[in-house]
Parts: structure tokens; sequence; C-alpha cells
């Protein structure tokens, strides 16, 4: 089998009719199929998870209305790379022609990096084509945003992807050759995440391991799988079993793991800012008040991995990655707030008590809004005993300290103040 060429990318579409999905973008009297037939082309982004054909996407694009076409990866391109692709078109006098330039995972270009497209995007020296696994309302400047068409891909269906297999094993120039049957799919399906072009290269990998007449099964693609040194995939089942490992190790308390589990994912170049998302996220649920400074330096370690990106972030994460395992931990918090969730929605809304609501017109003054309230900080420590909650649940606990020695701090001061109220 030629392993010159990867299959995903042997069998990479070249025109419409034969992309896969997103059918509500490049089906037959599509909006972007229109405007790809029209040779109008907006600027745009391609937001969506891995493996729906971004690439492949703006590849066809640019072959079908036969324009230039550059691409950078936001992952090692900087500034000077954007200017250097502009000066490009310019000095060759690309204008009229449109250029198109597309830039993979647009979400990790700098402030200054995006902006400095946007004299280019602007002017029409280039169509930029963004691709981002990420809300581009939170990741992409707002100038740049604006001048940019945002179309949603949406990930790929099962038929889809069994489509693929199918087409894979009938016409591509390699795999044609070879004589194999599927039986089953679902293990297929399962390791790739819905990414087809993880798809293609575990099939790939897959019949590269049979005998000609051999059949595709679940169990013969499990055993290949695991006899082989699986690169770490941010999309697919790997992805989620590791930040799922690490999550229960810092959980967990045990700092080992929680540095190996992140190790796994430095070295398989995961988003820093998903692993200090998750970090901060555990932090609340996990540590909350046994430790509040837990969620301080998770917050900060988040900021700091947003301006920093790999290789540095790893330090940072590790530190935080240790000082969350080793943090004591409670998720008092966290069943407060589900445990007053379930109350409101088995409620609804009751009414809320006359001397704690606002009264800001006289009608409502009238109507009793706001008296008898107690200003706390008119009586000694800052305290007085009134009625918060809605008649029918006074006296529920949501928060329930915990046994941790900050809580039971906490839970003395509570029981001096509310008595028997709250027991």
């Amino acid at each position: 089998m030629n392993t010159q060429i990867p299959l995903a990318e042997r069998f990479r579409p070249t025109g419409l009719d034969d992309y896969m999905g997103q059918k509500h973008l490049v089906g037959q009297g599509a909006v972007l199929r229109k405007a790809i037939e029209s040779g109008n082309l907006p600027s745009m982004i391609f937001w969506g998870p891995p493996g729906v054909g971004k690439t492949t996407l703006a590849t066809i694009i640019s072959h079908t209305l036969k324009r230039p076409f550059y691409t950078l990866s936001a992952i090692n391109s900087g500034v000077k790379d954007v200017r250097e692709v502009i000066e490009k078109v310019q000095g060759q006098g690309m204008f009229s022609r449109g250029a198109v330039l597309f830039i993979d995972e647009i979400h990790r270009f700098s402030k200054s990096q995006q902006d400095s497209l946007l004299g280019a995007v602007e002017k029409g020296i280039v169509t930029l084509i963004g691709a981002t696994t990420e809300n581009p309302s939170f990741e992409v400047i707002s100038a740049l945003l604006s001048r940019c068409q945002v179309y949603v891909m949406k990930p790929l269906e099962k038929q889809d992807l069994i489509d693929l297999v199918d087409r894979a094993l009938k016409e591509d120039i390699e795999l044609k050759k070879r004589t194999i049957i599927i039986d089953e799919y679902e293990a297929l399906l399962r390791l790739s995440g819905g990414d087809a072009r993880k798809l293609l290269n575990v099939l790939e990998l897959v019949v590269s391991q049979l005998h000609d007449g051999s059949s595709i099964t679940n169990d013969a693609v499990i055993q290949i799988v695991q006899q082989n040194p699986a690169m770490y995939d941010k999309s697919g089942e790997m992805h989620y079993d590791i930040i799922s490992a690490f999550i229960k190790s810092m959980r967990g308390s045990d700092p080992n793991a929680a540095v190996y589990y992140l190790a796994r994912m430095v070295e398989g170049g995961e988003d820093p800012k998903f692993i200090a998302r998750r970090m901060l996220i555990l932090a609340a649920e996990d540590i909350g008040l046994a430790n509040p400074n837990a969620l301080l330096m998770a917050d900060a370690t988040f900021r700091a991995v947003e301006n920093i990106g790999w290789p540095e972030s790893r330090i940072i994460l590790s530190e935080c990655a240790v000082y969350l395992a080793t943090s004591p931990k409670s998720n008092s918090t966290y069943m407060a707030i589900d445990n007053a969730l379930a109350l409101v929605r088995q409620t609804g809304n009751l009414s809320i008590p006359l001397h704690i609501r606002n009264a800001p017109t006289k009608l409502m003054k009238d109507l009793g809004y706001g008296n008898n309230y107690e200003y706390a900080h008119s009586h000694p420590g800052n305290f007085v005993r009134q009625e918060f909650l809605p008649e029918e649940i006074s006296g529920t606990v949501f928060y329930q300290p915990g046994s941790n020695q900050k809580e039971q701090q906490l839970k003395e001061i509570l029981d001096k103040m509310w008595g028997e109220k709250y027991k």
C-alpha cells in the first residue's frame, strides 16, 4: 500500500458534488453554494468540530473559482507571515482575481495577528476563509468578525461516515486493490469521534493489517488500533478519556497522575485554554470553600495561558494542577446550587417576602414593599435575624458546610448567627 500519501489526503474531494456533509451550506440551492457559483464570495469563517471538512471546503472553493490559494496555520504563523502573503498577492497584481487566504485554527491568532488581516480583508486584497472549532463570537475580534460571514458546520451524520468508508474502499486508488468486507462499522465510527479524517486514518490502519478476503469487525478494529501507539486526538474518544482521567486525578488528590495526564495532553497539542478552563470548573466544583484560593489560582492560570500559549504554558498548567490536586476538597457549593435549582423547578416562582422587595416607586412603598426590612450594618456584628426565603420554604437548607477545616469554621459562624433555623 502506498504509504507516502495518507488515505485522508488521497481521498480528499476536489469538487462540491463529492463533498461529504454540510448540505445546509453546499447542497443544491444552499446559501454558500449559491455564493460560490455566482463567484461573489465574501470573507468567511467556518465554525465547527474537527474533521467535518473545513479545510477541504476552503480548498474546493479555491479550485472551483480558480483563485490563488494561500494557507496559514495559526499554530505556527504570525503577523510576519500574514504580511508576507498580502505583499505577495499585491506584488503579483491579483486584486481582481481575489486570492483566497485560508487560516486554520484562526481562534489561536492573537488580537494583533487578527488586526493585521483587517486592511487586506476590507479592501478585498484577499478573501479570508478562517476555520475554528471555537465560538468566533469569543475568539475573533469584533472588527474582523463584522467583515466576515460565519458559517456553522455541523458534525457529520452516521450515514455520512458509513458512506465515506464504503466509498473509500471502492474508489481509493490503493484500497480498491484490496478485497476487504465490512461486517461491522461501530468501532470505526466510535474511534473516529465523528471526525472524517480520523475515520479514514483508522480505516487505512485496519486495512493495512488485514489479509485479502478478511472482514472488518468491531473486535478486529479494536485489536489492531490497540496494538498501535495511538496519537492523542483532540476531538475523538481519547480526548474525552484523558481529560476525564485528568479531572478525576485532581479530584482524587493524586498530583502525580494529574501531571501525567497533563503531559499526555501537552504532548498531543491540546488547546491550553481548554485544559485551564476545565481546571477552573474543578476549582469551583470539587474544592470550593475548602480552599477559596483555588478558584483564584485557576483563574490566574487561565489568563496566563491565554496570553502565553505553548510551550511555556505547560509550566503554569503543571503548577495549577498540582495545587488543585493537593488542595482540600469540598463540593458543598456545587451541591447547594443544584439543590436550589431542583426546588425552584419543583415549586416555581414563589412570592418574595415583601420586606426584602425593592421599592422604587411610591405605589410600591404604599403596598408594603421594603417595610420592616432590617439593614444588617445597623446592628451589632453587621447581622440581624430576619426572613429572606419565601414563606413556603422557610428554613430549607441548601448549603451544608463540608467536613474540611475551613468550612467547619464557617459552620460555627452560621450556627451562632442562625441558631436552630437552618438545622
